[in-house]
C-alpha cells in the first residue's frame, strides 16, 4: 500500500476521527438557498467499505420518479424519523431499508459537520466502516443502483470539477466528481469533499 493510501486504511480512518474536525475549511451547505419554511433533519450514511483491494464508498443511484434529489447519486440515508433516537440510528436504519446493509456490518467512527442542502435537508453525515461480504436489498422504489467508486479516486482532487450555473439571480457553485460514467454532484459531491479536507487537514 502506498504512502498515500495509508490515510485510508481501517486503523488509519479510525485514528483520524478521533481528531476535532481543522477549523474553517469544511462546507455548510451547497451554495443553494434552502426553502424559507426552514429545514429538515436527516442523515446519511457515508459507508467505507473495507477491501481487500482497498477501501471504497458505497454509493447509490436514486429513481427518476422521487419527490427529492431523483436520478442523483447520493449516500444512504434520509429524513430523521420520530422513533429514531440520534443521527446514527437514522442512517443506520435508512442504510438497511435502502440497500440491505446490516448496522451488524458498520463500525460507526464519526461524523462529519451538519450539511445543508437547497431542498432543505439539514445532514448529519456519519462515517462507518463497513465490513464485507455486502449482501445488498434495494429498495426498487428508491434505489435504482448500487457502485463502489475507490475511496483514493474520490478524495483526489484531480478528478474533482467546480462548475457555476445562474440561479435564482446569481452565480451558484457546486462541485462533481465524475467516476466510470457516473456523476456525482452537488450536496454527495460537497460532503465528500468536507471527507477529503477532514482526513487530509494536519490538525
Amino acid at each position: 500500500m502506498s504512502a498515500g493510501n495509508d490515510r485510508f486504511s481501517p486503523a488509519a480512518l479510525r485514528r483520524r476521527f478521533a481528531r476535532p474536525w481543522p477549523s474553517g475549511s469544511m462546507m455548510a451547505s451547497d451554495g443553494f438557498d434552502p426553502p424559507v419554511t426552514g429545514s429538515t433533519p436527516a442523515a446519511v450514511l457515508v459507508p467505507l467499505v473495507v477491501r481487500d483491494s482497498g477501501t471504497t464508498v458505497l454509493l447509490t443511484l436514486r429513481t427518476a420518479h422521487l419527490n427529492d434529489h431523483a436520478g442523483q447519486v447520493a449516500f444512504p440515508g434520509g429524513r430523521c424519523e420520530p422513533g429514531d433516537c440520534d443521527a446514527e440510528q437514522t442512517a443506520l436504519r435508512e442504510a438497511r431499508e435502502e440497500v440491505g446493509l446490516e448496522s451488524s456490518q458498520v463500525e460507526i467512527i464519526g461524523q462529519l459537520p451538519e450539511y445543508l442542502t437547497g431542498t432543505g435537508f439539514l445532514v448529519t453525515p456519519v462515517v462507518g466502516l463497513v465490513t464485507p461480504p455486502l449482501n445488498l436489498k434495494l429498495d426498487d422504489f428508491e434505489v435504482a443502483e448500487a457502485f463502489e467508486p475507490p475511496l483514493p479516486f474520490l478524495m483526489d482532487p484531480a478528478h474533482w470539477e467546480r462548475h457555476t450555473v445562474f440561479y435564482q439571480g446569481r452565480n451558484r457553485t457546486y462541485w462533481s466528481m465524475p467516476w466510470q460514467g457516473y456523476f456525482i454532484w452537488g450536496a454527495t459531491a460537497g460532503m465528500l469533499v468536507n471527507l477529503q479536507r477532514y482526513l487530509m487537514a494536519e490538525d
